[in-house]
């Protein structure tokens, strides 16, 4: 390989010069600190600062002794959803009941819809009163309010606000699909935290804050796969550990909010200084309006925000007056109690049934 340079910027900019080029391939190992900079004359902590920076731009990663090897291109990994011809239901699959759910071409012909143009307000006033309605008592009192193309785009939003590539991020294990592909293209590295029918164990999230976790990503209701939703005594020991790490940033992604059965118990402590909470509206709605309220401290809305410009990007306003529509339509919301109820009734079947088939299996033979 032809590695040239004499300083960090000459060294990285050479290095993904071959990898562009195709004559550094994916796997392939670059030359150990030492050699190179003996190669190329130069101290040994500039071809490491040059090596950390193609860290941090995806393009190489260390795996311990085996060195700084070129990164391939991350996959899309396995997907959430339906999976076309399998004869199997995945309860995995984050897919809500079509016939629960609200039509909102009903909802929006009532409401009516009025085109917006370039310039104008990027959230609309009236969808976020409803929403404060929702996330307010959930909050501290002085949070601020943003949306986002869905919980996986706020997550993704979030998580590069803050972190860089090589960061920690802990995770449920198991986990929500849409989280692990999330912070693979982000080339951050899940730490797993062990679940049960309270919530996050305390002592798997005090072991991954030990090992210098940067982010936590919780669901505090309905967690998928497993169901379970976080207790509020379970909440309190959880704030209690990440009251010692203030500067970690706290993310809950409540996507079954407005659904749920049980009562929003927050993990956040008020230590802590970066925290979002995130409620989208894909599994009352319909997985097909990519929309979430983000209710969050005011510099990380700030953050999501510089990607909300009047002028550029925004959440549709089409999709914004179809879930405001919705919101207010007293039609709507008793289908979305009912649906809660009927959620509820068939994840209990469920688990009686999958308690009533293992003790079957299982139990000794002289009972």
């Amino acid at each position: 390989m032809n590695i040239a340079g004499k300083t960090v910027a000459d060294i990285f900019e050479g290095i993904r010069r071959e990898v562009h080029a195709g004559r550094l391939t994916a796997g392939q190992v670059l030359p150990p600190v030492r050699e190179l900079a003996s190669q190329l004359g130069v101290n040994r902590n500039t071809v490491a600062a040059a090596y950390r920076r193609l860290v941090a731009a995806k393009i190489a990663e260390t795996q311990g002794r085996n060195g700084t090897v070129i990164r391939s291109l991350a996959g899309a990994g396995e997907q959430e959803g339906v999976s076309p011809g399998s004869p199997l239901a995945d309860l995995a699959g984050g897919n809500p009941d079509p016939a629960l759910l609200p039509d909102p071409l009903e909802a929006l012909e009532r409401r009516g819809y009025r085109p917006r143009l370039y310039g104008e307000p990027t959230i609309d006033p009236e969808l976020e009163a409803l929403a404060r309605r929702c996330l307010g008592p959930n909050c501290r009192p002085d949070y601020a309010f943003t949306l986002a193309h869905g919980a996986v785009d706020a997550i993704e939003r979030l998580l590069a606000a803050y972190l860089v590539a090589t960061d920690k991020v802990a995770v449920e294990d198991p986990c929500f699909l849409g989280s692990i592909n999330t912070l693979r293209a982000a080339g951050l590295e899940a730490i797993g935290v062990a679940v049960d029918a309270e919530g996050m164990q305390p002592d798997s999230l005090e072991a991954a804050l030990a090992q210098g976790v940067q982010a936590v990503i919780c669901t505090p209701r309905a967690h998928n796969p497993t169901g379970c939703s976080t207790s509020e005594a379970r909440a309190g020991e959880l704030r209690r550990i990440l009251a010692r790490y203030p500067h970690v940033l706290v993310i809950e992604d409540d996507h079954f909010a407005l659904l749920a059965q049980t009562p929003f118990h927050s993990i956040v402590p008020p230590e802590t200084v970066h925290w979002a909470l995130v409620r989208s509206v894909s599994k009352v709605f319909g997985p097909d309006l990519r929309l979430a309220f983000v209710a969050s401290d005011e510099e990380t809305a700030r953050r999501l925000g510089m990607r909300l410009a009047p002028g550029t990007t925004w959440v549709s306003h089409l999709l914004q007056t179809a879930v405001r529509a919705l919101l207010e339509s007293q039609t709507a919301m008793d289908r979305i109690r009912a649906a809660g109820r009927t959620y509820a009734r068939r994840r209990g079947l469920l688990v009686t049934a999958l308690a009533t088939r293992v003790y079957r299996r299982w139990r000794p033979a002289t009972v």
